[in-house]
């Protein structure tokens, strides 16, 4: 992504090609031993060890976001351009809330034009409408887009981040700090793979209408074609979201897919190469389709039970499901998992609807022990004095 690194190889290719053109015929260049890639290293998963060569990497469940992997994903990394889902919800922020349209027009500074890494090629003087320059950031990558979009929204790209950094405290990011809108290369400017699959949750549930975006595979500006940067998208297998690259934090990429009415995110970062970070990213996507599932163990207001009530107006209350309770778990969980509603009975009265009487504890074999609150589904006061004491001496008298 940083011109100034390209420009570097590119000055060094060109002494060394020089310093050839001179060299005594006679003598050979020494060949440098080849560098052996790192070897891939181990995510924790809830199926165990899973190697990959990334250095960071997280896998969430969609609808449960549920951790599938975790490798180094609290870790403090060079985001890059996986910056720019963080810019496009601010930019569908302004758009559902009417404050732009996507035919408004952006005047192009020349702050904007001078951008340096990916561009969509803004021209200057000139102004771009809303929807060319969300097509320029996201499948171009474009970090002109990127400025000109801050600029309209915020004003100045100042106050942009300032928005994002807002917005990153509201979702509960940890270790999520911008400094620019584009992922330029900066010390101050961090993240880590579990807030970026944050924020792709966020742009996928709370903006659905604009999701499409992320799902075109090129875009044509001012006669200069380029297509989407992330080959997943283009071969059918994702529908979004962002590739990044930079020398420090090399390559990374967070996509996601949909099968059969599930859904995964797939942060990576840390890769070697373009080659190997879509190798990888497709791998792990596939794996995390492939090997879990979700199911439904409740719904709320759903009755299990019937509780004896002790010295009430009703000789039971009904146990309900507190939530509507989805959980991703790996498939064949059935062979070892067991299901049992726990409760004390009878319960004393008064009973409140919507107190807590039980749980519906799945555990075994593999699967943690996972406890799901049971709540009284209505009330049951308690006797009067008089029945009170009668239903009180009978139980002594009979043991019923």
């Amino acid at each position: 992504m940083s011109m100034p690194a390209l420009s570097r190889r590119l000055l060094l290719l060109g002494s060394a090609t020089l310093l050839a053109a001179f060299a005594p015929r006679h003598i050979k260049p020494k060949a440098q031993p080849a560098v052996p890639a790192a070897p891939p290293t181990p995510g924790q998963t809830p199926l165990g060890p899973l190697d990959t060569v990334a250095k960071q990497a997280c896998i969430i469940d969609f609808e449960t976001r549920t951790t599938l992997l975790d490798k180094e994903a609290d870790a403090r990394m060079t985001p890059s351009s996986l910056t720019k889902l963080m810019t496009a919800y601010l930019v569908f922020s302004a758009l559902a809330a009417g404050r732009i349209t996507l035919t408004t027009e952006f005047p192009v500074s020349e702050k904007a034009w001078r951008m340096g890494g990916s561009k969509m090629f803004v021209p200057y003087p000139g102004s771009v409408a809303v929807a060319d320059l969300i097509r320029g950031m996201i499948i171009q990558s474009g970090n002109d887009a990127c400025i000109v979009l801050a600029e309209g929204i915020s004003g100045s790209e100042d106050q942009f981040v300032a928005r994002m950094n807002d917005e990153a405290g509201k979702f509960g990011l940890k270790n999520t700090h911008f400094v620019n809108c584009t992922g330029w290369p900066d010390p101050d400017h961090y993240s880590c793979a579990r807030d970026i699959t944050t924020i792709a949750w966020h742009l996928i549930n709370d903006f659905p209408q604009y999701y499409h975006f992320f799902d075109e595979k090129s875009f044509t500006f001012d006669n200069i074609h380029q297509g989407n940067r992330n080959t997943l998208v283009d071969a059918g297998i994702a529908d979004g979201l962002k590739t990044g690259h930079t020398e420090e934090g090399g390559y990374g990429e967070c996509s996601s897919a949909k099968r059969n009415g599930r859904r995964v995110i797939v942060v990576l970062n840390g890769m070697d190469s373009m080659n190997q970070r879509a190798h990888e990213t497709e791998r792990l996507l596939e794996w995390g389709l492939d090997n879990f599932e979700n199911v439904r163990f409740l719904h709320k207001g759903e009755v299990l039970d019937q509780v004896p009530v002790y010295l009430g107006t009703a000789p039971s209350v009904p146990l309900v499901g507190a939530n509507d309770e989805v959980l991703t778990l790996p498939h064949g969980w059935r062979k070892s998992a067991r299901i049992d509603v726990v409760y004390t009975a009878p319960v004393p009265a008064p009973v409140r609807r919507g107190q807590t009487l039980g749980s519906l504890r799945i555990s075994g074999g593999a699967l943690p022990t996972l406890d799901l609150d049971l709540l009284a589904g209505a009330s049951v006061p308690q006797l009067p004095l008089g029945p009170r004491a009668m239903r009180v001496l009978s139980h002594y008298l009979t043991g019923a």
